[in-house]
């Protein structure tokens, strides 16, 4: 497929190869929005432990770590968006099922099967988007695309402003978001760019083939998913109201409507890696201050807006750094293994938070989140001061 077809030099406007994968994509941030507050919030009002809502909360991580090395492969035997739509089905079910039970026990499985079917549009849009894309526009797609990604998110605590946090009412809404991700691809059932992994080296190899884009995954994963499972909890805990907490999931998704294309525009211009540095310590400076001012103090608001705005610039700079070291097929498998890796962040970050925050309080989430934003900053830092090859894109 022609490269320059999709973001054109002189007008920069989104062409037909990305309009489908991103329309859906919008759908998906906002079934993120609506569903990642409402199991745990869920499991805080029934008095459980926060270190259990971690592992909980950490089971979406380990369904989509297992299924998400085969997404490739079977992306080729049955094409794109065929398997992009069985996964929002399959996905959709899910959602229904969390209304027959309240059992932590069977949510932990739902949440296992939940993020062994999510993986599945995650990563094929992202490789999609990563194929097709200009290198020199390269970080200004992946921030329209964290753009749409942000916008659903922003909305979807709005959504559960209409529907409530708790009873059956905001998991069937979530099936019905589930389908509407595969409405603008339906379309395009025989002509989505074909994904198909390339036979090469395993998991390790393209870890070391782009270390720091890695790490920037891991980092982002972190963040992301530790604010999304325990920002509304790390609210309620500090006196506000279970609908306000989880507005503040608003707050920290519009800060990335705010800040992501500037982000990305000087990472078209700049050595990504310098942005990277900025985006992460300064990332850490913000949760480190969070519980320093006041749960109803306004200031409070603007903190969460600074800090969802700058860390969500993490992952799409990883994604760029990525896209600038691998091509055609490669990226297929180097993809798989960031969003792994992105998954792995909130695998390993949602319980030991969960567990800082039992022994800790509320401050517990700064500290936890901190210390990995500051080992990609300082990570880096070394790589910059190693003198590896600038990566510049100039207009």
């Amino acid at each position: 497929m022609r490269k320059d077809t999709c973001l054109s030099p002189n007008s920069g406007m989104l062409r037909r190869p990305l309009v489908p994968i991103l329309a859906a994509c919008a759908a998906a941030g906002l079934l993120a929005g609506t569903s990642w507050p409402l199991v745990p919030l869920a499991l805080e009002r029934q008095g459980v432990d926060k270190a259990v809502i971690g592992i909980i909360a950490a089971a979406w991580g380990v369904g989509m770590i297992l299924t998400a090395p085969r997404i490739p492969h079977l992306a080729a035997r049955f094409g794109t968006v065929p398997l992009i739509v069985s996964a929002v089905v399959v996905g959709a079910a899910v959602s229904v099922a969390y209304t027959l039970t309240s059992d932590p026990k069977i949510w932990f499985l739902l949440n296992l099967t939940h993020g062994a079917v999510d993986g599945v549009p995650w990563v094929l849009s992202e490789i999609w988007i990563n194929i097709v894309v200009d290198e020199r526009r390269r970080s200004r797609a992946m921030a329209i695309y964290a753009i749409l990604i942000a916008g659903g998110m922003a909305l979807g605590p709005l959504v559960l402003q209409v529907v409530g946090v708790y009873g059956p009412l905001p998991f069937l809404t979530c099936a019905a978001i589930a389908l509407l991700i595969a409405v603008p691809l339906l379309p395009h059932w025989k002509t989505a760019p074909p994904i198909g992994p390339e036979p090469g080296s395993g998991f390790a190899a393209v870890v070391l083939a782009a270390p720091l884009a890695m790490l920037a995954a891991f980092s982002s994963g972190v963040g992301e998913q530790v604010a999304f499972s325990f920002l509304p909890v790390y609210a309620v805990g500090s006196g506000v109201a279970p609908k306000t907490g989880a507005l503040w999931l608003s707050v920290f998704v519009i800060g990335n409507l705010v800040l992501q294309w500037p982000v990305g525009w000087l990472a078209d211009r700049i050595d990504r890696r310098v942005v990277l540095v900025g985006a992460t310590l300064a990332s850490a400076a913000l949760v480190l201050l969070l519980p320093l001012v006041p749960a109803q103090s306004p200031a409070v608001l603007v903190i969460v807006l600074l800090w969802g705005g700058i860390s969500f610039g993490i992952y799409p700079l990883g994604l760029a750094l990525l896209g600038q070291r691998f091509q055609h097929g490669d990226i297929a498998r180097a993809n798989t293994v960031f969003s792994m890796l992105y998954i792995g962040g909130g695998l390993i970050g949602q319980p030991l938070t969960g567990t800082a925050m039992d022994l800790l309080g509320e401050a517990g989430l700064g500290w936890t989140l901190a210390f990995f934003y500051v080992v990609a900053g300082i990570s880096a830092l070394v790589a910059l001061r190693r003198g590896l090859k600038s990566n510049r894109y100039v207009e």
